[in-house]
């Protein structure tokens, strides 16, 4: 492709709206166009890179032996309602209706779909397994896009769907999904770690998350270097503190007068306590799935451990969005709750939450439920009880590892992928079964397997950058090679450039030419911008049959016979196009 008929113009200003660098690199280098918060089209060169992407799923998906469909992106209500998720899902869930006033939503996820096809087409034992997967636009109305493509409204997915007999097939289609994601963002030039994740909205029991390691990230992972074991914060299981010995005495419990202390640290200090020997309250207003009112939560960890809002809400059985933090005003007259001074003990008409560790440790202080006022002594059982007790902390940076206790290590990530054992959240309500030898009936047990192709797009940008630009890695850049023509109307520079340009087109590389009538800094400024991996400057020693080799992620250049360049580019993209 000649440069100087490419539909495309890049920036030389950060745009205002972008925050993160594959946000600013991919609106500055002209391959994504914003046409509204959260939406986004693709230019020529971003769709190039979109489609690598795609097809190296394509690739690795039928490899696992799945088969590739395409349904659409308009979904019936009715089959939400058959599993539930129509009003369980929130109001992330895009819903429209027709001209005849017939409920449908833009599919942020397609779990009923499939479900749906399978119940009508399934109906054997000998029909099992089976796995199909699309790649199509999903829509999530976010309340809060941003970050460009990582946090859109409307974007690109792959999700496959498996469906087994039972528990067994389903691991090992579940195996086989972990082992292809392993090699697709491989062969996208990522580095990543798949860790156990939370369900969330999708559901089932046992998922993991394919983080591209990013510090711009929104997944936060927990990981151990002393073991295997890696887990989105959200889902990491923290190990309880020792209880307190049998031979501590309960004291008795008293109320003291604590004024103008609502945080943990101001009424540890005044009170000369560690944070570790406080309880420290959480208020919540919980909704119903129509988001109407539906009560309030009070939820309570030690002082200094942090509340695990995910784990909160899977300890209730609700949904993300059915809990918020509370209004003190509302809360208080209706649970005897205030703010900064209350405790378990003293509440009425709310549900209360206990973290797991707080009943083992004894005198504790917490809120007395008084302005001004907090409890010393206070004992689990004695002095106060629990509607739920469950482990709702965070597992924090230098916490024992549940597997093996060595020191707990934080980084952060970007979620590209992640698959789930759904079993049979979905074929049971909607009735998707087969029968088995002896014409017995058995829902089907399924998994479900989803990527953000243009999320990863974005994670490859994220990682793969400098100050100057884009460092494409070959397998998923635009196109492999730039050719630099320094003079276009120096007619040995343009036959060389045009002869470097035939002969690695012939041999199979990609090549775009960057033809313009244009300063010859404009030209290598565009050329580390756009970020092809190999560039080939024809300038001045082009008479001598000389051209400048250089390596995007290199600093370093190197003069070359033009044969010599051609025949270096052609070698470079044939062994890392994986």
């Amino acid at each position: 492709m000649r440069l100087s008929q490419m539909y495309m113009k890049t920036l030389r200003e950060v745009p205002n709206e972008a925050e993160i660098p594959s946000h600013v690199l991919l609106l500055r280098t002209g391959m994504i166009r914003k046409l509204a918060s959260g939406v986004y089209g693709f230019l020529p060169l971003g769709w190039r890179s979109l489609r690598k992407i795609e097809e190296i799923i394509r690739q690795e998906m039928d490899r696992a032996g799945a088969q590739e469909i395409l349904m659409s992106a308009i979904q019936p209500a009715e089959l939400w309602e058959e599993s539930g998720r129509w009003n369980a899902y929130g109001p992330e869930l895009w819903r429209i209706k027709d001209r005849n006033g017939r409920d449908f939503c833009l599919g942020p996820t397609h779990e009923e779909i499939f479900t749906d096809i399978v119940r009508d087409s399934i109906s054997s034992y000998r029909q099992l397994p089976l796995m199909l997967y699309q790649i199509q636009h999903k829509y999530r109305d976010e309340a809060r896009p941003r970050f460009g493509l990582m946090r859109s409204r409307e974007f690109i997915m792959k999700d496959c769907y498996s469906f087994d007999k039972d528990q067994e097939g389903l691991d090992v289609s579940y195996q086989k999904m972990y082992d292809a994601y392993t090699r697709i963002f491989t062969r996208c030039g990522l580095k990543f770690r798949p860790v156990e994740a939370d369900s969330g909205a999708i559901g089932g029991k046992g998922s993991h998350e394919f983080t591209a390691l990013s510090e711009v990230g929104e997944s936060e992972i927990a990981y151990c270097e002393n073991c295997d074991m890696a887990a989105t914060v959200e889902k990491a299981e923290c190990v309880d503190a020792a209880p307190s010995p049998e031979s501590v005495e309960l004291l008795p419990m008293e109320k003291v007068h604590t004024p103008g202390t609502k945080t943990i640290e101001e009424v540890a200090g005044f009170l000369g306590l560690e944070k570790s020997q406080t309880i420290k309250a959480l208020l919540f207003a919980r909704y119903d799935d129509e988001l109407r009112p539906d009560g309030y939560v009070a939820a309570f960890v030690r002082g200094d451990r942090e509340l695990n809002e995910t784990k909160l809400v899977n300890a209730l059985g609700l949904n993300e969005f059915q809990l918020e933090f509370a209004d003190e005003e509302k809360m208080g007259p209706a649970t005897g709750a205030v703010g900064g001074f209350t405790g378990p003990g003293g509440l009425h008409d709310c549900t209360i939450v206990v973290d797991s560790e707080l009943p083992g440790l004894k005198n504790l202080c917490a809120g007395a439920c008084e302005a001004d006022h907090h409890l010393i002594n206070v004992n689990y059982g004695r002095d106060y009880k629990a509607d739920v007790v469950a482990d709702i902390k965070v597992l924090a940076e230098g916490d024992p590892c549940p597997c093996c206790g060595a020191p707990i290590r934080h980084t952060r990530g970007i979620e590209v992928g992640q698959v789930f054992k759904l079993q049979t959240k979905y074929s049971v309500p909607m009735g998707a079964i087969y029968k088995d030898e002896k014409q017995k009936d058995h829902p089907i047990v399924m998994g479900c397997y989803g990527i953000g192709v243009s999320r990863t797009l974005a994670a490859v940008v994220e990682q793969h950058h400098d100050d100057k630009g884009i460092i494409w890695p070959v397998s998923v850049a635009p196109y492999h090679v730039i050719i630099t023509l320094v003079k276009p109307n120096d007619e040995v520079q343009a036959k060389v450039a045009e002869e470097i340009y035939e002969k690695l087109t012939a041999a199979g590389v990609e090549v775009l030419l960057d033809d313009r009538n244009e300063r010859p800094g404009v030209k290598f400024n565009d050329a580390d911008l756009l970020g092809m991996p190999i560039r080939i400057t024809v300038g001045k020693l082009a008479g001598e049959g000389i051209v400048e080799y250089k390596l995007r992620r290199e600093a370093d250049k190197e003069e070359l016979s033009a044969e010599e360049a051609v025949e270096r580019a052609v070698e470079l993209v044939r062994k890392e196009n994986i």
